[in-house]
């Protein structure tokens, strides 16, 4: 089931079939992009592409793939680097100068934010990074981070678009982000953002992250604004979304229904403290087990969207595998059901590894070997519990990004 929601979010799947009509394009293409799935997009615009082109995109360290008319320039993720900056810079200079004729091919996938770091008037490098590094323990939401990133760039909240002027911008984006939010998709750096100033200073305020004066000053003064709804500047520009998680979970319900199992999709864009979901979860499972609810057993939960980690231990972190060992301290070895808990693009917070599997009998080894789940859950060490136990799942890049998959699957008697 894994494996067939990563390989329905791979860009040679989803990206043909929006690509614009040539016949439409009377002066230049231009190729744009960021994210983990956008080298993976840029090749799959060339094979498919029979004109010339010229392109641009960054992707995370480890996620290019050769093109031989695209430029594709690695930077980091989560936290964002001096390649990532750079980038930025060269892609905000390679869109002047264009042409009412020419059209800009924007490729958007989940990591495009941190790829593409362009600090606002008054911030450097260094002031976002430790600004991202605080919002990333701090348990706020991949929303509200991407609302605090948009008012202190110079190129998210669609000003990237605006700099694109006169040309026509076509974005085609791959969704990571819970409830598919466009303006939270890599930050939204071509379309427009309703959120305010006032409402990235109140996040801020509310998980106590602590700012140079230059971005309180930007926020407070409103000088930081993206742009909004109407705003003439995106005048020229339409947005596609070529893939998603809910298209994700409905290709493992395929799977899981082709296997004889009955299949319920509970949402694809849940969120919360990830331990939390883990308890929640296991309340449903345990419904299906003792009385056939919400679905009969042999069944499976599907589930996407992303959780959050308010890190308090030393850890190794990953909110798929802190919501899954939450789901098996819940569950308490429970007969007949198993788990898989991922992120689609194959790492799970700032590890190489995109999950874990939990079985019936996760906890009873790990106290063969002398391990406390509740110990491990509590220090934010669930990359340390399933690598004990030989349980990781380790994907290495997918060179896509349709956030985090969870499968509860029940066997029943």
């Amino acid at each position: 089931m894994f494996d067939a929601a990563i390989a329905s979010a791979q860009p040679a799947v989803a990206v043909p079939p929006h690509l614009p009509d040539p016949a439409t394009v009377k002066g230049r293409l231009v190729v744009i992009g960021a994210g983990k799935a956008s080298a993976a997009m840029a090749r799959t615009v060339e094979q498919h592409w029979k004109g010339p082109l010229v392109g641009l995109v960054v992707t995370r360290y480890g996620y290019s793939v050769p093109c031989e008319r695209i430029e594709v320039i690695e930077a980091a993720h989560p936290v964002p680097d001096e390649a990532g900056l750079r980038a930025a810079e060269r892609m905000k200079a390679f869109v002047q100068g264009l042409s009412e004729d020419d059209l800009v091919l924007c490729l958007i996938s989940g990591g495009g934010s941190a790829l593409l770091p362009a600090p606002a008037a008054g911030l450097t490098l260094a002031d976002k990074q430790d600004i991202n590094a605080q919002l990333l323990k701090s348990g706020a939401s991949i929303g509200e981070m991407n609302c605090v990133r948009r008012h202190l760039s110079t190129i998210k909240g669609g000003r990237l678009a605006a700099l694109c002027q006169p040309a026509r911008v076509l974005t085609l984006l791959i969704s990571d982000v819970p409830g598919d939010q466009l303006p939270d998709i890599a930050s939204g750096p071509t379309v427009a953002d309703p959120s305010t100033c006032a409402d990235a200073l109140a996040i801020l305020q509310r998980y106590r992250i602590t700012v140079p004066a230059a971005a309180l000053a930007l926020l407070e003064s409103g000088a930081g604004e993206t742009l909004k709804p109407g705003d003439a500047r995106l005048a020229r520009c339409e947005t596609r979304l070529v893939s998603s998680p809910q298209i994700g979970l409905e290709a493992a319900a395929r799977v899981a229904r082709d296997a004889g199992y009955g299949v319920c999709i509970l949402g694809d864009s849940l969120e919360g403290e990830a331990r939390e979901v883990g308890r929640v979860m296991a309340g449903i499972a345990q419904q299906v087990v003792t009385h056939g609810q919400p679905l009969k057993a042999p069944g499976v939960l599907l589930s996407g969207g992303e959780t959050t980690v308010t890190v308090r231990g030393a850890g190794r972190g990953g909110r798929n595998v802190e919501f899954l060992l939450a789901l098996g301290v819940a569950l308490k070895g429970q007969a007949g059901v198993w788990a898989l808990a991922g992120d689609t693009d194959g790492v799970d917070g700032i590890e190489e590894i995109a999950g874990a599997l939990l079985t019936p009998d996760t906890l009873a080894r790990a106290r063969e070997l002398g391990i406390k789940a509740t110990e491990r859950l509590d220090d934010n060490d669930g990359h340390g519990f399933f690598g004990a136990l030989g349980d990781a799942v380790i994907t290495g890049p997918t060179l896509t990004n349709i956030n985090d998959f969870r499968a509860i699957l029940i066997q029943g008697a």
